[in-house]
């Protein structure tokens, strides 16, 4: 049985809580979160259930001193420069972390300081910390990789991901610029609130790193996706002419060849104009190799299952800083059905 607890309970964080008391291989036994509403409240009584026993937290490092966890969920933000801090503070407790901010996944080329720094920390007391989530984390780099196993040799990979950002919540939704005037995507484009996808860099340099690949430039593109219709979800609402998301595009390239292309435009309830949602893997190699899943790996319910399911994984792993290609095929935790 595998003690956790988790910091931050937004939209991720609940549904990650919510999955482990369902588990049989896992425990729940605390959560920290900074609402005043949610301080001391039973866990079970938030998500609708029967009472568990566990609560909530005000303070992180006392959880986790009462709790005595085997490992800590961070479901609080996207950016290495914000979770960092939080995670270091984890580790310093002889705890592991799985952390689904999606500059996390791979982060040796894009933030090497703040890697190499909790890479050394979680070596040095013997813990193990992974970056992971649907994507980056799975669809368009885990799952990649996995196919290529397939082939003799690999030439060129192009994927795509086009999916529903309705489950997710303000800070998935502002980085997108869900909600947005066209006017105030391009300003938030030009000062970094908003960034589109945010893993790209990292998914590629993932599947780069498993092929052997030396990947000398990345470009990028980002454009809104404008909505004709209203918009709304529990998080955000979009009016006509507004922006419902991001098309965002990047492609790599190794000896000024292309090599990656990725590509993923997201959007509030793509399908009120009528837009199919899909997840889609095209090898160009010996053999090749394409392969489609329509509708998309919903992003909310496999971003919450694959945090779940690396928890034994990553308690078991060797110590240091991992990414998914590091560790074993993720497979389904089994418990109870809801």
């Amino acid at each position: 049985m595998y003690r956790v607890a988790i910091w931050g309970f937004g939209a991720m964080g609940s549904g990650i809580a919510r999955n482990i008391l369902s588990k049989y291989e896992l425990q729940l036994v605390g959560v920290h979160d900074v609402r005043t509403e949610y301080i001391g409240k039973d866990v079970g009584n938030l998500l609708g259930l029967e009472k568990t026993g566990v609560k909530v937290y005000d303070n992180p490092i006392e959880m986790i001193k009462k709790t005595n966890p085997d490992l800590v969920v961070i479901a609080t933000n996207s950016f290495i420069s914000v979770v960092k801090d939080q995670i270091i503070s984890i580790l310093k407790e002889n705890i592991n972390v799985i952390t689904i901010a999606e500059e996390m996944a791979h982060p040796f080329y894009t933030n090497f300081e703040a890697a190499n720094e909790i890479n050394n920390i979680a070596i040095r007391h013997n813990v193990s910390v992974l970056g992971t989530g649907i994507n980056p984390g799975f669809v368009l780099d885990t799952l990649i990789i996995a196919l290529t196993g397939a082939c003799l040799n690999v030439k060129k990979i192009k994927a795509a991901r086009i999916n529903d950002l309705s489950p997710f919540g303000p800070t998935v939704m502002e980085t997108q610029g869900v909600g947005t005037t066209p006017e105030e995507f391009e300003e938030g484009l030009k000062n970094g609130k908003i960034v589109g996808h945010i893993g790209f860099e990292q998914s590629i340099h993932m599947i780069a790193e498993a092929l052997g690949w030396k990947i000398d430039n990345i470009e990028q593109v980002r454009e809104p996706i404008i909505s004709k219709a209203l918009r709304e979800t529990k998080y955000v609402k979009v009016q006509p002419g507004n922006v419902a998301g991001c098309r965002h595009i990047a492609r790599a390239y190794s000896n000024g060849e292309l090599v990656i292309e990725l590509e993923h435009p997201q959007q509030v309830l793509p399908e009120i104009e009528n837009v199919q949602t899909g997840d889609y893997i095209n090898i160009e190699g010996n053999p090749n190799i394409s392969m489609s899943i329509k509708p998309e790996i919903p992003g909310g319910k496999g971003t919450i299952a694959i945090a779940t399911n690396m928890i034994p994984l990553v308690v078991e792993a060797d110590p240091g800083l991992l990414t998914m290609a590091d560790l074993p095929v993720p497979r389904s935790l089994i418990g109870e059905i809801y």
